[in-house]
């Protein structure tokens, strides 16, 4: 039943432009191509258009073409999701220029990338928080292939985590009594997770969040050091010298839009500037959507459906009307 009124909802989505006010005008959305900022381009669509009576246009894209984009053409009027840690100069650049504009962090809990545990392991054995409780007890995540050590599951070769990863296992000593597995691919590295979860074995490795891996598996932080903005960048490095013992920076998942947008959208910037998810919902969002093979549009209304209390936060007391109108 759920499906069948997701379905229901995103398909209004695909096709609410037809209702569309002409007090607003048109606006266009770039929608990234992955799953988080698919669910959040289509809710703004949805609200903009019957909420704010805008005409929507989503514009398929990726962080850095529509970044450049934006700072250089003025197009499109928003992006809903950039993880700004990726394009930070071009991005300051735009802010600097008056050319773009921060809406706000849509991701409340921001980007996460981090050492985990699964849930019910970390419900056994409580006593395991931090890295160096998970180094005190490696004979616990035995390397099926070398018994003698335990085995962390690292990012693929060629992914930028890989080398962190690389340099955060000697900060810690690690390799006396743990092995730095290589899981070939983003699939590989996945099945792993979900191979423990169905055996209800240790498991312990890198992954980041908001996905639906960790929202179909629950996993818990393994707690690193502090993120030491000096010594993070030698982490960063292929051939670091002196790597730090430290965590991944956080890293700001930013609403973005022009500067041009925010001086004649007031209303529509506003809302676009409450728009807030915790990292557990839309991992529950983009669960739903894997096992679902769901569509943006389609998670996007599973979200609108399930989580109401959340996006009428969002929204004053008049546009949530009509929102509500048009899901009936």
């Amino acid at each position: 039943m759920k499906r069948s009124l997701a379905i229901v909802i995103g398909l209004m989505l695909c096709f609410s432009g037809s209702v569309a006010l002409a007090d607003c005008g048109k606006v266009t959305i770039g929608e990234m191509n992955w799953g988080s900022a698919q669910v959040i381009a289509n809710v703004e669509k949805f609200v903009l258009e019957v909420g704010y009576g805008c005409q929507v246009e989503l514009i398929q894209t990726s962080t850095v073409p529509a970044m450049t984009s934006m700072v250089e053409k003025g197009e499109p009027d928003i992006a809903s999701e950039i993880w700004v840690n990726s394009v930070k100069e071009v991005f300051n650049k735009g802010v600097e220029d008056g050319r773009v504009v921060s809406a706000g962090n849509v991701l409340s809990d921001g980007g996460v990338e981090s050492w985990w545990i699964p849930k019910y392991f970390s419900d056994a054995n409580p006593n395991i928080k931090t890295i160096q409780d998970v180094i005190a007890n490696a004979k616990m995540f035995q390397d099926p292939e070398d018994p003698s050590k335990g085995r962390f599951y690292s990012c693929p070769s060629g992914w930028a985590c890989k080398i962190i990863n690389n340099n955060l296992f000697r900060a810690y000593g690690m390799e006396a009594s743990f092995n730095n597995f290589d899981p070939g691919s983003a699939e590989g590295l996945a099945a792993s997770i979900a191979k423990a979860y169905e055996r209800k074995e240790p498991w312990f490795g890198y992954y980041w969040a908001p996905t639906a891996v960790l929202g179909k598996y629950p996993m818990v932080e393994v707690k690193l050091g502090e993120f030491n903005a000096e010594g993070h960048p030698c982490n960063t490095k292929e051939n670091c010298d002196n790597p730090h013992a430290g965590r991944y920076p956080p890293s700001a998942v930013l609403a973005a839009t022009t500067k041009k947008f925010m001086d004649s959208h007031k209303a529509e910037f506003e809302f676009l500037q409450k728009i807030s998810i915790p990292n557990d919902v839309m991992n529950a969002v983009l669960a739903w959507g894997e096992e679902n093979q769901a569509e943006g549009n389609e998670m996007a209304g599973y979200f609108i459906q399930t989580y109401g209390d959340l996006w009428v936060s969002w929204l004053p007391d008049d546009v949530a009307t009509k929102v509500k109108a048009a899901l009936q």
